[in-house]
């Protein structure tokens, strides 16, 4: 009990701070008031990426035992991406269990620290976003397409951006067309 007090806490000053000093590149908030265990999410694309335009929604789900262990991050929205399993779960790093990576893989350094926060997690999917990691994929057919012919990566994450008219009305009548080409 005294665990979760405590990751209750930490989430709720966590939350708090995002929302008096918001951060470029994302926005988050509790999925229900209720529980601060469940995060709703949103990721913007970063600049000069394919993802750039994008809006990625995503819930992170944290353990009782935050933040001794990592939570879980699942796009909500749909993702192609060599870091992100088919289902959505990202796979980065310092979402894995802290301790030695018992496939060798990874140093037990860039696995997960209590230091870490929402802030920090997020950042490092945005950077994930930007860099992936093709070596280690949790999406292997994503992970060989980016690496072996990125003209088709393109075409299967191109779709999941904005790239329609979108009309505005007023009552009955259209007053415009905003256009979104990436």
């Amino acid at each position: 009990m005294a665990a979760t007090t405590q990751a209750s806490l930490l989430l709720q000053k966590q939350l708090r701070d995002l929302m008096k000093n918001p951060v470029d590149g994302f926005s988050a908030g509790l999925v229900d008031d209720s529980n601060v265990f469940e995060w709703n999410v949103t990721i913007i694309g970063p600049p000069d990426t394919l993802y750039d335009g994008g809006y990625f929604n995503a819930i992170m789900s944290f353990p009782s035992n935050y933040p001794n262990s990592p939570p879980t991050v699942r796009f909500t929205s749909e993702m192609w991406h060599p870091n992100v399993y088919p289902d959505g779960r990202v796979c980065i790093s310092i979402l894995h269990p802290p301790g030695d990576d018992p496939n060798g893989y990874e140093l037990a350094s860039e696995r997960w620290t209590p230091v870490h926060t929402v802030e920090s997690i997020v950042l490092s999917i945005i950077s994930m976003l930007s860099s992936p990691n093709d070596e280690s994929p949790a999406n292997v057919e994503a992970a060989k397409e980016w690496r072996d012919s990125r003209d088709e990566f393109k075409k299967k994450a191109a779709p999941l951006l904005p790239s329609s008219n979108w009309s505005c009305s007023l009552g009955d009548k259209e007053i415009g067309v905003l256009s979104y080409k990436k």
